[in-house]
């Protein structure tokens, strides 16, 4: 029988734009994985959280690290555990399969309705890791050497990849995925994203809100621009405190939550003492 073809249409809590609909739309008809890139806090993540609840689907993510293994997200035999059972009369040692352990891709392809699979940050695991993955993905089944077994998706998974492209991928791992870049969200577009969390602020509080944080943004010597997340964070800072607005540009308060380096604190301390603001620099 013919799966259902799933359509995303965006969800209350994710802004998203027309070009990224259809990108996700188009990987889920193709049956290819949605490589998803843009600098941090542009939505990737929040993205595979926002299908998984619009299509009422379980979300499985697997959090690549600079340490992982593509055998990783397939199974693990576990020796220890047998070698253990063995030497202390537990269990059925001959029954090889209850120490195979499936990892979150085997997870995704033995669940028994569709999900939503997210392979977070790839661009951190050693530049074999896709490599390794081409078969599985494109294939969606694996081979269990231990059991001799060959495990199938039963249902394909809807596989979104991303990437903070702290470094190149394999073509071959390229021409297997639909590809689509997240653009940092221009003001308008952050006073939708900005509303969706908190729809009730203070209009005054947004537009100087925004206009500070844009500002920071576009300085050249600023070592971590701040994101969408720190953003939204600094908001509910000033909306909890319920601090003055009236004078944000001089005051900044809580610019620990903006910034995250100490060179970029120094540069703003550099400023207040030389008389300066946002407002003038």
């Amino acid at each position: 029988m013919t799966e259902k073809m799933n359509v995303f249409t965006g969800s209350d809590n994710y802004v998203v734009t027309d070009e990224l609909m259809n990108a996700v739309n188009v990987s889920i008809a193709l049956k290819k994985p949605l490589l998803i890139k843009g600098e941090p806090g542009t939505g990737k993540t929040m993205l595979a959280e926002a299908i998984s609840q619009a299509l009422d689907m379980d979300l499985i993510i697997w959090s690549i690290k600079s340490t992982t293994k593509a055998q990783d997200g397939l199974y693990v035999y576990d020796t220890v555990q047998r070698l253990y059972d063995s030497q202390f009369g537990e269990g059925d040692v001959k029954d090889i399969a209850q120490y195979i352990k499936l990892g979150k891709l085997g997870e995704a392809f033995t669940s028994d309705r569709q999900v939503v699979l997210l392979i977070d940050e790839i661009d951190k695991a050693d530049l074999e890791f896709p490599n390794d993955l081409l078969w599985e993905l494109d294939k969606m089944e694996f081979y269990i050497n231990e059991t001799k077994e060959t495990v199938k998706t039963k249902h394909r998974p809807i596989v979104i990849i991303t990437s903070n492209a702290e470094k190149e991928l394999p073509d071959a791992f390229l021409r297997r995925c639909i590809f689509h870049y997240i653009e940092f969200p221009n003001e308008e577009k952050m006073a939708d994203i900005i509303r969706v969390h908190y729809g009730d602020i203070d209009s005054k509080l947004m537009t100087k809100a925004l206009e500070a944080f844009y500002k920071i943004r576009g300085m050249k010597d600023l070592q971590k621009r701040p994101s969408t997340s720190e953003l939204l964070d600094w908001i509910q800072a000033l909306m909890i405190s319920g601090v003055s607005i009236d004078n944000l540009y001089e005051d900044m308060p809580f610019l620990g939550v903006l910034l995250k380096k100490n060179q970029d604190m120094d540069m703003f301390t550099e400023i207040k003492e030389k008389g300066y603001s946002l407002r003038n620099w």
